[in-house]
């Protein structure tokens, strides 16, 4: 009976369908310095964003010659050293499509409410203020949002945002979209100086992607926001930014360090905070549950 392994959980309709065809499934979280040891007992791993699959957890489960098969139930599989994986002999996948809509909704929604303040409010309002004159907003029609990075999420938010009344400004390093996109193409440097939003769907990177030097080019008083990857901006120049005014607020879904403990970042009133909930929908956690069987069945047949 080949094993699976849910180190950071999963949708509960996944783990009875996986059962039913023959699968043992066990959901328990393994510390870095025992992951690699329990791996050499299970055929396949799957994470989420908690674990992380380096290259000792990758030679220690490999010594077992056992695992076959490592998921990552989500978009970006930066928390796996994939091409180190696949050296192994490790086939090494995610499920790219499956919570795609999920992030762009939450996007969409921190710009709500970077826009009309309703973050801050709420909490004002259940201190007992009522601060009616400080939350003058602005509307996002009219406004010019600019995507950095252009796959599934970008797109997914593009089109959300044009039935918004936005005008949307993208750049992403395969070029122009080949189908068509009611927006525009263009280099990074048009999206610092012109956008009015600015939104991340890109990878993780070596550095920030929005460092001071990058916020120093922004139009003045941009709101940013951020549901792709930690690290991605700033957090320092960030809070610089909006204390300046350069940048007149902010919604991050991601973190440098997670559970965030940047008290800076977590007391800010311009910031519009989520503790990485992208793809925590009942529908996406669905879809990524039925992608996982399909590929588990796939690749580890009963």
């Amino acid at each position: 009976m080949p094993r699976v392994l849910a180190s950071d959980g999963m949708d509960k309709s996944a783990i009875e369908q996986l059962k039913s065809l023959g699968y043992e499934v066990d959901v328990q979280f393994y510390e870095p310095d025992a992951l690699g040891d329990a791996l050499k007992d299970y055929d396949v791993l799957v994470v989420r964003s908690a674990t992380k699959v380096r290259q000792p957890i990758i030679d220690k489960a490999v010594e077992g010659g056992r695992l076959k098969l490592v998921i990552r139930g989500g978009v970006g599989v930066d928390n796996i050293d994939v091409a180190y994986g696949r050296e192994k002999g490790l086939i090494v996948t995610n499920t790219p499509a499956a919570s795609s809509n999920s992030v762009a909704e939450l996007a969409i929604g921190h710009m709500f409410s970077i826009a009309r303040y309703i973050g801050i409010a709420n909490a004002t309002m259940r201190a007992g203020e009522w601060n009616k004159k400080a939350y003058e907003g602005t509307e996002l029609a009219g406004k010019t949002l600019g995507l950095i990075g252009f796959g599934r999420i970008g797109r997914l938010v593009a089109a959300k945002a044009n039935a918004l009344g936005m005008n949307v400004l993208y750049t992403d390093i395969i070029g122009p979209a080949k189908d068509e996109v009611p927006c525009e193409f263009c280099d990074v440097a048009r999206i610092l100086s012109d956008a009015d939003y600015i939104s991340l769907h890109v990878p993780m990177a070596d550095k920030p992607i929005l460092g001071k030097d990058e916020i120093a080019q922004l139009k003045d008083g941009v709101f940013l926001v951020n549901t792709s990857r930690g690290g991605l901006i700033d957090e320092d120049a960030l809070i610089e930014a909006l204390d300046s005014g350069k940048v007149g607020g902010a919604a991050l879904d991601v973190f440098s360090e997670e559970p965030c403990k940047n008290e800076k970042i977590l007391s800010h009133p311009k910031i519009s905070l989520t503790p990485h909930i992208g793809a925590a929908t009942k529908e996406a956690q669905q879809r990524i549950g039925a992608e996982i069987v399909a590929i588990i069945t796939e690749n580890v047949p009963v």
